[in-house]
């Protein structure tokens, strides 16, 4: 754990860098290999790229509208973008691998969903490609895409989820806990201080001021599982029904009376900050952009509070990915090497605020919005109690993973349901998952 920690720093110090380029390129005719066709000037390829990541409706517009049309631009090359569900990716990946009749050129996905497809046996081996040039991956995230020996896919964007606090917060600060002791993570930064402090703002505002996306396409499973579980247990399923679990979900319960009552209606966390409904927000870096770029001199972002076992939080690790029979394979490559280019990681992060996995794409942070975004999450991953988390790779049974810990949350939260009932009925459930997988459970 230590380790990849220190691995992790070293990966979110080159992050934050914003540096403004043309994006250069060929275009030049290629001949496929392989299954693949042999292109010539005058055909128009049109690629199928499949992608779980960048779908919320004005992340996909950036792909469609402006990514996408610089690289039809430069290369001639059509993209047809396809937001699907890991489930719906998966599903489909493995009929058109069994027929052989395979019409997807690219995939993105996160890790644990590349692993599981490497695992199938659906992914090229991306090593005998031609080099990517201009650009030096981050040594951490080049380890996690080689699977099993196979270069299975290439770092593509980095996240993680952090806490957003309106500066107005810090004027409510319980006795004890400072505005240095929140930007910086210490020791004080913990659970209990932010129950402490989340009661105060209610009583001193008259409504609660804390929000959380645990709408029905929000994110807030993954807090439950990859943040305070971890923080609480030392693992995201492993003590699921633990008596430290139980001392969790019971937190959860004294905290939830001064979190905003709209939260289970909230997908994403930036409306919410900027129209001034809640104060402290946690959500995944792409979703709390919005809020600190349109008002960086109210918000700023801090790290998690730490539990008894330490501040857990995830890493989150997308990557592209060809399947082993794609009817384009030189095109898709030439649809990677532009997506993973310094200067289009460097506009991924100022659109939708996913961080580059390229060291070129580092340097001096420049001021503004996207420093406030760097530097929080800099701090996250700097403190000294760092439990880092990775999302499981389960592969249809995703969604069932997330299901148990929604589950949870409604029984014992929402509806007051006894902690040690619930997650002792719910756990060999969540452990069949990972033993129908073949996955060690985290």
């Amino acid at each position: 754990m230590k380790r990849l920690f220190g691995l992790l720093l070293v990966v979110v110090v080159v992050f934050g860098v914003v540096a403004s380029g043309c994006i250069s390129g060929g275009g030049e005719t290629t001949s496929e290999t392989g299954t693949s066709k042999t292109t010539t000037a005058t055909e128009k390829v049109t690629l199928t790229w499949l992608s779980t990541q960048l779908t919320p409706p004005e992340e996909r517009a950036f792909v469609q509208q402006t990514l996408l049309k610089g690289f039809t631009d430069e290369t001639g090359i059509n993209v047809n973008f396809v937001p699907v569900s890991y489930t719906d990716m998966v599903t489909r990946l493995d009929a058109e691998e069994k027929t052989g009749k395979v019409t997807i050129d690219v995939v993105g996905d996160l890790h644990g969903g590349m692993d599981y497809m490497a695992s199938k046996g659906w992914l090229m081996d991306l090593s005998g490609m031609p080099k990517l040039e201009g650009r030096t991956f981050i040594g951490t995230f080049e380890k996690y895409s080689v699977i099993n020996g196979k270069k299975v896919y290439v770092p593509w964007m980095s996240a993680t989820y952090v806490m957003v606090v309106n500066k107005e917060a810090f004027k409510y600060l319980p006795d004890g806990l400072t505005e240095d002791d929140v930007m910086k993570g210490t020791d004080k930064w913990t659970y209990d201080a932010f129950l402490a402090w989340a009661k105060k703002l209610k009583d001193s505002t008259g409504q609660p001021q804390v929000g959380f996306p645990a709408g029905p396409k929000g994110l807030f499973v993954r807090f439950l599982h990859g943040y305070i579980y971890p923080s609480y247990t030392g693992y995201q399923a492993k003590e699921f029904d633990s008596p430290d679990a139980v001392t969790m979900w019971n937190y959860l319960k004294e905290l939830w009376p001064y979190v905003h009552p709209s939260s289970t209606t909230w997908d994403a966390m930036s409306d919410p900050l900027l129209k001034g409904e809640v104060l402290i927000a946690w959500d995944h870096t792409a979703r709390i952009k919005d809020a600190i770029t349109t008002k960086p001199d109210q918000f700023v972002v801090v790290p998690v509070p730490r539990g008894p076992k330490g501040r857990g939080f995830i890493v989150v690790l997308a990557g592209l990915a060809i399947p082993n029979n794609a009817p384009h394979k030189d095109e898709a490559w030439k649809l990677i090497d532009y997506l993973t280019k310094p200067e289009t990681q460097i506009k991924v992060l100022e659109k939708v605020g996913f961080f580059p996995t390229v060291k070129e794409a580092s340097g001096k942070l420049p001021e503004g919005p996207l420093k406030i975004l760097a530097e929080g999450v800099t701090a996250q991953s700097s403190t000294s109690d760092a439990l880092v988390a990775m999302i499981p790779n389960l592969g249809s049974k995703g969604g069932d993973f997330k299901d148990i810990y929604r589950t949870a949350f409604e029984r014992i939260v929402l509806n007051g349901e006894d902690p040690a009932k619930v997650t002792s009925e719910l756990k060999p459930k969540l452990i069949g998952l990972f033993t129908e997988a073949g996955v060690e459970v985290p």
